[in-house]
């Protein structure tokens, strides 16, 4: 992981004072190299580096101090619900969580700083709820082949850009985002919030089992595959091995579990009509959920996969593209979510062939009908890209947001990516990793939030360039970009 670059001896190196052979160093190396957890590993070399004084470790410790308080002054507001955007407010930030919204111009704690928003727009930071931490921006080949340590800061580096697009929370939704997400959360690494599954849960031969056929055949009970190690996915052929595998993500802090109730566009070796986990398999994943009072997202298209899903008791479909009006009105009358992602076009994704490309199209030719039939029957409907492999195709995260003027106004795409989805995170009730109120600004709701220039309500198309429209951007009460006063 740290290697030594002064060409001599690493007793001579150390002499001379090369930090590289530093003996906290090498120990921490040997750590690594012995494939260190993966919950730990962010972590664990940022606490490692702030132990040896390095630079950037006092910004790392220093990162749990709270922010100053912040008076917001001269915005329109848009809270998350409404319609219409309001003005002569002040918005007065503390402590992370919004303290109130005010109208006048209230004095500020002591020691506020003031922001004057130049009559421009106050909204909640965006908040997608299908993305996947670790594998938005590496090609798949590179995950792969790479080095963890490798996957771990390339994850790291994308986290800032996702923040730095406007997106304030995400659900991650199959990875192993959750040493990235303590880093996060611990101020070594900006980024989003990340409410973690951990991995997703298929069968052989389902979406997402990416093993090399030289690990088949697979013993039931029998050791993991090296794609299993990863954290990406995980195998289970019977309701045990389910209960099992889901109770190993909850071990390890996930906020939800994705089970996979068929096939998948990324997984070259399934199709999309297939079928994976049994009724009774997939019922044990959701009671093993529910044990620990949370609940499951299945990733299922077809409508038979998706009415399996809701007879096991699933309370949020992923993607549910090849819906028909009868599944759809089967999901208003049990109230369960759907994630889904508006693709439209084969630009949003990394150029596919084969049985991958055939399943694309599908997707795209759906989405045509899914949306209508969703807002027909007033589904619980959230925002997601679902963007992955490619560091390009993840900046489309706002371009894919503004594809929903297709089937709805401004107004309500800005609600569903804030409001709505916040409303779907707080399904993890107890397993919640920010209980809170998220994706509206109200009082007493976490600090996420943007300073537009322009009104997204009139023209949606500002979310597509956050870097030139986006001048503020606050998550937890701290500014991580301001360029109103740079």
């Amino acid at each position: 992981m740290f290697s030594c670059s002064s060409g001599d001896a690493p007793e001579t190196a150390a002499s001379l004072g090369c930090l590289c052979c530093r003996g906290e160093l090498q120990s921490l190396t040997r750590r690594v190299n012995a494939d260190l957890s993966r919950r730990g590993f962010v972590a664990g070399i940022g606490g490692s580096i702030a132990a040896l004084n390095f630079p950037g470790a006092a910004r790392a410790q220093g990162a749990s101090n709270p922010p100053p308080p912040i008076v917001f002054t001269n915005f329109l507001l848009f809270d998350g619900k409404s319609n219409a955007l309001r003005g002569g407010l002040a918005l007065i930030v503390e402590g992370g969580r919004i303290k109130a919204v005010a109208t006048g111009n209230p004095a500020g704690p002591e020691g506020s700083r003031t922001i004057d928003c130049g009559g421009r727009v106050v909204m909640p930071g965006l908040i997608d709820a299908h993305w996947h931490c670790m594998f938005a921006a590496l090609p798949i080949a590179t995950l792969f082949a790479a080095d963890v340590g490798y996957i771990f800061l390339a994850a790291s580096v994308e986290a800032e850009r996702t923040l730095m697009r406007g997106f304030t929370t995400v659900r991650d939704l199959g990875g192993p985002s959750f040493a990235l997400k303590q880093a996060i959360d611990e101020g070594l690494v900006p980024g989003p919030r990340i409410y973690p599954c951990g991995a997703m849960i298929t069968t052989t031969g389902g979406h997402g089992d990416m093993r090399h056929l030289s690990d088949l055949p697979r013993s039931p009970g029998g050791p993991v595959s090296s794609m299993e190690r990863t954290g990406a996915a995980n195998i289970a052929d019977s309701a045990d091995e389910v209960r099992l595998r889901v109770r190993e993500q909850l071990l390890q802090g996930a906020s939800q579990i994705k089970l996979v109730g068929g096939g998948g566009v990324s997984s070259p070796r399934t199709t999309l009509d297939m079928l994976t986990f049994s009724e009774p398999e997939l019922r044990a994943g959701v009671e093993a959920a529910a044990d620990r009072n949370t609940y499951v997202a299945a990733h299922a298209y077809p409508p038979v996969a998706i009415q399996r899903a809701l007879a096991a008791g699933v309370q949020c479909i992923e993607h549910g593209h090849l819906m028909d009006e009868a599944t759809a009105k089967l999901m208003a009358d049990k109230g369960v979510w759907l994630s889904i992602q508006p693709f439209v076009g084969e630009e949003d994704t990394v150029p596919l062939s084969g049985q991958s490309r055939i399943n694309l199209v599908q997707v795209i030719a759906g989405t045509n009908t899914a949306y209508p039939l969703a807002k027909a029957y007033k589904l619980k409907t959230a925002f997601g890209s679902d963007l992955l492999f490619s560091a390009q195709k993840a900046t489309r995260q706002g371009i894919m947001l503004t594809h929903l003027t297709r089937w709805y106004d401004n107004a309500d795409i800005l609600k569903m990516a804030t409001a709505t989805n916040g409303e779907l995170l707080a399904l993890s009730g107890p397993r919640n990793p920010y209980p809170g109120k998220l994706g509206i600004i109200e009082e007493g709701a976490f600090a996420d939030l943007l300073v537009v220039d322009g009104d997204p309500i009139a023209n949606i198309a500002l979310i597509e360039n956050p870097e030139k429209n986006f001048l503020v951007i606050m998550k937890d009460g701290k500014i991580y970009k301001d360029a109103l006063h740079s």
